[in-house]
This record gives C-alpha cells, sequence and structure tokens, in this order.
C-alpha cells in the first residue's frame, strides 16, 4: 500500500492546507517538472514548509498525490460533461482534452514508475480503470444516442487515444495531435446510426 493510499480523514482546516499544497504542485510540476523545489510549493501554497511534508512525507508522495488528483479531475471531468453536453459532444470534448491530461501526467508516470518500482504498476492501473470507467459511460452514451458506432470497447478507445496523445507529446505538436484526435473521433462515427 503507497502513502497516499493510506492516509485518515483530516480535520476541515488540514484538508484545506492539503488540498492548497496539491494545487500548487500541480501548478509548479506543469510548469518546471517533478524536480521543483517543494520549497517554492510550500511557499505557493502559503503553508509552511513542515505543513507539507507533514501531509507528503516524500516528494514521492506528493507526486503520487498529484498523478492521482490529475486522474480523478479529468474522470470528473467526464461526468460534468455528460451532465451538460449531447452525448457525441460530450464524448469529443473529452477525447480532446486528453492532450493537455496526457502532458500534465506525463512526467509525473515516469517519476513514479522510477520510485516505486514494480508497485507503480498498481498506482497506473487504478488510474487507467478510473480513465476506462469514465470512457466507458461516454461511450454508452454516445453509442445509445447514435452519435458513434456501437461496437467500440473503452480499453481500445482509451488505447488510441493514449498513443496518439503521447506521440503528441514527444513530437512537441499540439495541433497536429488534435488533428490526429478528431481523425479518430471521425472513425468512431463511422457506420454510427443515421439521423433520424
Amino acid at each position: 500500500m503507497t502513502q497516499v493510499q493510506a492516509e485518515r480523514p483530516l480535520r476541515a482546516d488540514a484538508a484545506r492546507n492539503r488540498r492548497k499544497v496539491l494545487d500548487a504542485a500541480t501548478e509548479l510540476f506543469d510548469e518546471q517538472g517533478t524536480d521543483a523545489s517543494l520549497e517554492e510549493v510550500a511557499r505557493r501554497a502559503g503553508v509552511g514548509v513542515g505543513t507539507l511534508y507533514r501531509h507528503f512525507p516524500t516528494r514521492l508522495a506528493l507526486i503520487e498525490a498529484v498523478y492521482r488528483a490529475s486522474v480523478d479531475q479529468f474522470v470528473a471531468r467526464a461526468d460534468e460533461l455528460s451532465a451538460t453536453r449531447p452525448a457525441g459532444e460530450a464524448l469529443d470534448e473529452w477525447v480532446m482534452g486528453f492532450v493537455g491530461y496526457v502532458v500534465r501526467k506525463k512526467g509525473m508516470a515516469s517519476a513514479l514508475k522510477a520510485g516505486l518500482g514494480p508497485d507503480a504498476a498498481q498506482v497506473m492501473g487504478e488510474s487507467r480503470a478510473k480513465l476506462e470507467g469514465a470512457a466507458a459511460r461516454l461511450l454508452t452514451a454516445a453509442a445509445e444516442a447514435g452519435s458513434i458506432r456501437s461496437d467500440l470497447e473503452p480499453a481500445d478507445l482509451m488505447r488510441a487515444v493514449s498513443g496518439v496523445c503521447m506521440a503528441g507529446v514527444e513530437s512537441g505538436d499540439r495541433e497536429r495531435t488534435q488533428r490526429v484526435l478528431r481523425l479518430v473521433l471521425d472513425g468512431l462515427r463511422w457506420t454510427a446510426p443515421a439521423p433520424a
């Protein structure tokens, strides 16, 4: 069990401080990578370094918490889109948002694999399951609405989208990555029922 999983419920003030640290770390990791100064994380969060270390005793614990939070936020985004957009649009917008999500988590995933070793597989597996669950909800709704073909599996969508996004991160060409994702989305609509 990782340190993040072993945490107990927090008092309201402690929970606020933890959230501030996570938000500040997310910002700094986006800007500078996972080697960003933890003192700067604490400063941006408006807390002392001791508070940071009380919540996250190691850099790796902080990286893991930020990684898990980014997964949870992206899963929540799927549910938010499902509640506010037509099913096909919700799926399209979530898939197009994958570019930013992959950019954000790539450095953290590398740091977790290096730091956690074999235990990283558990963290990655749990994250993959959450993302596939979100993809399944979006795919089911879009297929039921007739927006996409009905024979898609969440793992297939995740593999295609992740592959395109990872290649885009490597090339640094966000515009081309988004174009290829739009082609993937067009492929999902192929053989979808004609609108009534």
